[in-house]
């Protein structure tokens, strides 16, 4: 196999699993996946061993790749991929590329062009200007953006809660949800219980369908963070018109946005409202497709 044809690998490191996936032409070589527990994308060297670890525990003996590529969660800017790059091919003297997990969606749609956005249990967009720049924004982390995602939604719903107690209105089915998922007696303890989790997006994203919930319930003040959970999204794009970026077709991914249609919903129809002429489009292969795609663009 590694003699009659390249064998390519696409590896999608995303913010809780890791898909590898290798192909030979169209054969599947390998298909792997793991947490991706450990990845430090701000140590390179680091980064990279744990990239080179993966390959040789996914691929057949004596199967080395001909070209690779990598959607890193967390790698938040060209020179940070850049540096994880150099660092892998000290491992594998082949043609490589790091970018962006985001910037895997648009080619494993089969596009050439759009915008990827992303919301998982944080939130970002990335799409490249005319002349091949890559340009990124949102994320920044649960506790000052990720609007949108699971955490930055549980943030919100608990500033929702707060604010409705200042004005003197009882518990509704949202407070109830969080206090019984923090584990706390009443509203105002939640603030310490937010505070105490050591890691923060993990920890309040999990707890995300407790909004939907109560959405469904009847809640008011979740319906009101929701939709503006789906306006925060569709003003990344927004941001990435603004600067002048082709925003007709957004390919949308991300285990939070694909699995509540009423964030989703919300998302479209203020995307709509703000650029009447894009097209959204939801993400219904596994975003290692596009990293696939990319390392066979370096052959």
């Amino acid at each position: 196999m590694q003699d009659s044809m390249p064998v390519l690998v696409g590896i999608d490191v995303g913010g809780t699993k890791t898909h590898l996936r290798a192909v030979a032409g169209d054969a599947p070589v390998a298909d792997h996946v793991r947490t991706s527990s450990g990845w430090r994308p701000h140590d390179p060297v680091s980064a990279a061993g744990r990239l080179a670890g993966l390959v040789a525990e996914a691929l057949p003996a004596g199967v080395r790749p001909s070209a690779l590529a990598v959607g890193g969660h967390a790698c938040e800017t060209p020179r940070q991929c850049d540096r994880i790059r150099t660092a892998l091919q000290q491992h594998f003297d082949v043609p490589a590329l790091v970018v962006g997990d985001a910037e895997l969606l648009v080619p494993a749609a089969g596009l050439q062009k759009g915008v990827g956005l992303v919301a998982g249990t944080g939130s970002v967009a990335v799409g490249h200007a005319a002349d091949g720049t890559r340009v990124q924004v949102g994320g920044w982390g649960a506790v000052l953006g990720d609007e949108g995602g699971a955490a930055g939604l549980v943030r919100e719903a608990a500033r929702a809660c707060w604010a409705a107690h200042d004005r003197g209105e009882a518990p509704d089915a949202l407070a109830a949800g969080l206090l019984d998922a923090f584990g706390v007696p009443e509203v105002p303890a939640l603030g310490a219980a937010l505070e105490s989790v050591t890691d923060v997006s993990a920890e309040w994203g999990r707890h995300a369908p407790v909004l939907f919930a109560a959405a469904e319930a009847g809640s008011r003040l979740a319906r009101e963070v929701i939709a503006a959970g789906g306006r925060s999204l569709a003003a990344l794009v927004v941001r990435l018109a603004d600067r002048g970026l082709a925003v007709d077709d957004v390919v949308v991914a991300g285990g939070t946005v694909l699995a509540q249609p009423l964030l989703y919903d919300a998302f479209a129809a203020a995307l709509a409202e703000a650029l009447p002429g894009t097209r959204p489009q939801t993400l219904r292969v596994p975003p290692v497709n596009g990293a696939v795609a990319l390392a066979r663009s370096l052959l």
